[in-house]
Parts: C-alpha cells; sequence; structure tokens
C-alpha cells in the first residue's frame, strides 16, 4: 500500500493514462459492433472518428486534468449516440447519461450494473493488499471508493453497457420495468432486479481468453485479475500497468 499511496501523490499519470486508453477503445469498439451489425450510421462513425482523436491526445497527455478532460470529451461523444445502439422496438430512449438519480429506465439500469461492479472491485483490490480509497484518477473524496472507480473504467462499456444494451434489444427488460418515485428517481422494480443480477451473474461464469494474461478465465475473475496486475506493477514486478481490454 505504501508504493500504492506514492504513485497515487506523486506520479498517477501513466497509470490513469493506462486505463482512460482502454476504457475509449473499448467504447469505440461497442459503437463499431453496432455499424458491423446494421450497417453505417454517420452519427455513430463520426463519434468512432472523435474516439480516435481522443485516443491519439491521450498519448500525449501530461497531467491528470488533460486525462481527466480527454475522458470527459470521450464519454459525451460515446453517450451522445448511445441511444441510437437501443432497438425502436424496445420502447426505451436515451438522451444523454444522468444519475444520482437516474431519471429514466437506461440510466438506471447503467448505475445499477456500475454500482455492482463497483462493488466487486472494491473486494478485489482489498483481495490483493491495496486500498480501494486511493486512485490514480478519480480524487480522493469521503466515502468512495476512488480505485475501484478507476478500474470500474475500464468494464463499463465492455461489460455493463453491452449487458444493458441485451436486455433492453432482446426485451427481456421493458420500460414497465420500473418505478418513479415523486423526486423523479427511477428505479427498477423488483423482478427486473432479479432478471438483472442473474444475468450478471450468468456473464460472469462466461470465459474469455485474458488479452494480458494469454489464457481463458472466468468473465467474474477479471476484477480480481486486474487488481493482481495492479498490485504487481506497484510491486515493481512489471513495468507499466496492463489494463483490461478485449482483443
Amino acid at each position: 500500500r505504501r508504493a500504492q499511496y506514492r504513485v497515487s501523490e506523486q506520479n498517477p499519470v501513466p497509470i490513469a493514462r493506462n486505463i482512460i486508453a482502454a476504457k475509449i477503445q473499448a467504447s469505440k469498439r461497442v459503437l463499431q459492433r453496432q455499424i458491423r451489425n446494421y450497417g453505417e450510421n454517420a452519427a455513430i462513425q463520426s463519434a468512432v472518428d472523435a474516439l480516435n482523436i481522443s485516443l491519439r491526445l491521450l498519448k500525449g497527455a501530461d497531467g491528470l486534468d488533460v486525462v481527466r478532460g480527454i475522458e470527459g470529451d470521450a464519454a459525451a461523444r460515446y453517450f451522445g449516440v448511445f441511444g441510437q445502439l437501443l432497438s425502436e422496438k424496445s420502447g426505451f430512449t436515451f438522451d444523454g447519461r444522468n444519475r444520482r438519480p437516474p431519471r429514466d429506465g437506461v440510466n438506471a439500469l447503467l448505475s445499477f450494473v456500475y454500482s455492482i461492479l463497483g462493488k466487486d472491485i472494491s473486494g478485489a483490490l482489498q483481495g490483493v493488499g491495496l486500498d480501494p480509497q486511493v486512485g490514480f484518477l478519480h480524487a480522493d473524496r469521503p466515502g468512495r471508493d476512488s480505485l475501484a472507480q478507476d478500474i470500474l473504467e475500464e468494464f463499463r462499456a465492455w461489460w455493463a453497457d453491452r449487458l444493458v444494451l441485451s436486455l433492453i434489444n432482446r426485451g427481456q427488460i421493458k420500460p414497465q420495468d420500473f418505478v418513479t418515485e415523486a423526486s423523479g428517481a427511477v428505479s427498477l422494480k423488483a423482478d427486473a432486479r432479479k432478471l438483472l443480477f442473474q444475468a450478471l451473474q450468468a456473464k460472469k461464469q462466461e470465459k474469455i481468453v485474458h488479452p494480458f494474461l494469454d489464457e481463458e478465465v472466468e468473465i467474474g475473475l477479471l476484477p480480481y485479475i486486474q487488481a493482481m496486475l495492479l498490485a504487481r506493477h506497484l510491486r515493481g514486478d512489471l513495468a507499466e500497468y496492463p489494463p483490461f481490454l478485449m482483443r
């Protein structure tokens, strides 16, 4: 943990940059998959082009604020077209990311899955001896597991967003599966929450070849594997932190 605190204070940029590069690559691939499956779309292609520019800019980013700015711009471009990935038959619409509280079904689903994965990552970080609250990209804030939020960036598009898109586009979750509170906050009904948990558990049992380890692993082990790789980097066993990015 001493190495973690030192790097967080003195030189967080290389780790933050690697994490955000993986996040933007994964976001780009979600959009490219849509074009591949459903044909050319000018708005989505424009977002892909913008993400390519973000990746180029990121290579020269030498400060945390620069990295965060590039990440913010890339996220805005990605979520600017995310609604176009939803099937018209689904009955869902998406006008951009909102949270605390989420104000529509898509945002409620995204926030719910992010929160579950974030807790998994926090547990994995503690398991390898790292402090989940001291991050490299996200600023330390009381009550926030900043390092877990850092690692979560690698999994948002590839794992969480694609799971949400799949549940909506296959009609497994419908607009009537949500409750709107008087405050405008939207949340999942109990049955839909159970279905989402089951889908997430099924996803965790799927196997992939880990791009860095080059071994077949269960998706559910990814938070632990990335925590372990980060710990190895901080101990000096790995020259760089290898973020998770599916081939």
